[in-house]
């Protein structure tokens, strides 16, 4: 059996997926055979694989880092939320139903089987397999259901390294905290500590630490620096805060910017789809909820949703689905996305995740959209990049064929391709064609963005980080080897 640990983290967003895509990244250069896992997501970012299986997102991008091609081996429990008490569970890249939170736990004892052996399997085969926890540990509340992480790291016996967040403050009592709540024979697998976004002198950190170290018994094995060109594949909808700018625009090639307003919906999916724009120089994304941020914008996204219907009332209720045919009438870009793009649409029937039919859609297309209760998985490599995952179909369009993978309204574009704008032909004549319609005829489309190469650069640009502040010698060392066996912490609650 090879060896493994599983990379926790103080609360959602804390670093974990960076750390986990990092060290796959950095193990794979050393020719050492790595894979990531992670037993359990909950997230509405998520790609299908070439056996038209589906994953989060995460996992996709951390097999990438690792050299492999995305794979259901990778994450075989993928949840879905579509409400805050219901969400759609994926288990072994298929779905298998709708679950509710209060009777999850009669699932976990099989889903539980499935995770160790795939788990089991994939340390057969490779060296080191990185795994990552989800949301946080301290979740005592969870943790009778817990597959991801101390219920994983006891069946498995791994070790745990736990990271956090130090831009958000109070890190030092989040990690004592982290350790503290946990019961004994959870607290003995707890490895150490890896502090994530730090900015300034280390060495005003450092007393800190030492002082962690005497009451947890547990050493930092790293401070690992504040980057801002570390933002493409954000895995948590923490990341995506109303109003906030995605990435870090740069300035544009010809004399005028191009700007960007994609919609931040309640049950957004696969935000990344943005991202790709972000990348351009020149080009301005930012997310928005409110109609008064649609007045001046030259472009409009309406991104991926994992309950369409829902966040359509969402969007007439803010008020933003006049402001968006507003838009559209002025002859300025809109663009649909998956739900985004059903929403477009003047028809919905969807009995299968809201169980409502005859739904009004927007009308900026002239097609119909009918769920499935079969879900449309596709991975897609030539000519063209991309991946779908929906129930919704179109049933009928009147409208313009737009590249065989949508269809499009004068300036009103639709399409189910994830992926779609990664594709750097494709986004820089779209984006050429969105300008013209703005009037933004100073806009320049630069010809030298790659997105995918960008991807990779900043994979390779978190395993220097790692290599560079992180005792990732360790980090083997525990894989290898196992859990140290920590001291106890004593706990009011225990």
């Amino acid at each position: 059996m090879s060896g493994a640990l599983l990379v926790a983290g103080t609360t959602s967003d804390a670093g974990k997926s960076m750390v986990v895509a990092g060290l796959c990244r950095l193990l794979a250069r050393r020719g050492v055979r790595v894979a990531p896992f992670k037993a359990q997501n909950m997230s509405n970012n998520s790609a299908v694989t070439a056996d038209g299986g589906e994953i989060g997102r995460a996992q996709a991008m951390q097999a990438r880092a690792a050299g492999l091609a995305p794979s259901t081996r990778f994450n075989p429990v993928l949840l879905k939320p579509g409400s805050d008490r219901t969400s759609q569970l994926v288990v072994r890249g298929k779905v298998t139903g709708t679950v509710r939170a209060g009777d999850y736990f009669r699932h976990r004892a099989h889903l539980s089987e499935i995770v160790l052996a795939e788990l089991t399997s994939l340390r057969g085969e490779f060296d080191v397999v990185v795994c990552e926890g989800a949301g946080s540990p301290a979740e005592i509340n969870l943790r009778a259901t817990d597959l991801a992480n101390m219920g994983l790291a006891r069946a498995a016996d791994l070790p745990v390294v736990v990271v956090g967040d130090i831009d958000r403050g109070g890190l030092l009592a989040h990690l004592f905290g982290t350790v503290a709540v946990l019961e004994p024979d959870d607290q003995r697998l707890i490895a150490g500590f890896l502090v994530n976004k730090f900015r300034g002198d280390p060495a005003l950190l450092a007393p800190g630490l030492d002082q962690l170290r005497e009451l947890t018994g547990r050493p930092t094995y790293g401070v690992v620096p504040y980057s801002d060109d570390l933002w493409l594949d954000a895995e948590d909808s923490l990341s995506v805060d109303v109003h906030r700018t995605v990435g870090r625009p740069r300035a544009p090639h010809g004399t005028e910017w191009l700007t960007v307003a994609a919609i931040r919906l309640p049950r957004i999916s696969n935000t990344t789809d943005v991202e790709a724009l972000a990348c351009e120089p020149g080009v301005l994304v930012r997310w928005v909820a409110d109609p008064a941020d649609l007045a001046d914008v030259d472009v409009v996204v309406i991104p991926g949703s994992k309950a369409t219907v829902s966040d359509l009332r969402w969007l007439r209720e803010r008020g933003l689905a006049d402001g968006i045919a507003a838009h559209a009438a002025s002859g300025r870009a809109v663009l649909g996305v998956c739900g985004g793009f059903q929403m477009l649409c003047r028809r919905i029937d969807d009995p299968v995740e809201s169980g409502s039919v005859d739904v009004d859609g927007l009308a900026l297309l002239d097609a119909d959209i009918e769920f499935d209760a079969e879900k449309t998985l596709r991975h897609w490599e030539i000519p063209l990049h991309g991946y779908e995952i929906h129930h919704g179909r179109v049933a009928r369009s009147v409208d313009d064929d737009w590249l065989g993978i949508g269809i499009r309204r004068g300036c009103v574009y639709g399409t189910h391709w994830h992926g779609l704008l990664d594709n750097d032909d494709v986004r820089r004549t779209w984006l050429a064609d969105a300008a013209a319609a703005a009037g933004r005829h100073g806009f320049t489309v630069a010809d030298d963005v790659d997105v995918q190469a960008r991807r990779d650069r900043q994979l390779d640009l978190t395993a220097d980080l790692l290599e560079q502040h992180v005792d990732v010698e360790a980090l083997l060392g525990l894989a290898r080897h196992g859990p140290p066996r920590r001291p106890i912490i004593a706990s009011t609650l225990q």
